[in-house]
């Protein structure tokens, strides 16, 4: 069994090998994803500039006024996706570069990729 700190240093050792590889800049802006035991956060980053052009995550008020329902399952998932596609797309931004933080390609970090590209967002 893997001890709680070599699985942090493994997740985070898969992170920076990632962010190596994915930057992000105004035209291809990089979507960070953090997931924590109760809330999901997406944002998307330009890298080149070093600052954050948009956030959405399930503590957000654009969020919680849509849904009762408040922690880390693929269906909020979905619906925080749908909401940065709305935002990106009033900011004019329709590629991004995914940047999924070392986290498994897998339940709801495919669910949020899956609804972004049904929202239109190419990457």
């Amino acid at each position: 069994m893997i001890k709680k700190e070599s699985k942090k240093i493994i997740r985070k050792t898969r992170q920076l090998r990632l962010r190596d590889k994915v930057k992000g800049d105004q035209k291809k802006p990089r979507l960070s994803i953090f997931k924590s035991l109760n809330h999901l956060y997406a944002q998307l980053i330009d890298d080149n500039a070093g600052h954050t052009l948009l956030s959405v995550s399930t503590l957000s008020k654009e969020y919680k006024a849509k849904n009762k329902k408040v922690g880390v399952n693929s269906e909020n998932a979905r619906k925080i996706a749908i909401l940065l596609a709305e935002k990106a797309k009033e900011k004019k931004i329709e590629f991004i570069r995914f940047d999924r933080s070392g986290y498994k390609y897998h339940g709801n970090i495919k669910a949020l990729a899956d609804a972004l590209r049904e929202s239109g967002l190419k990457f």
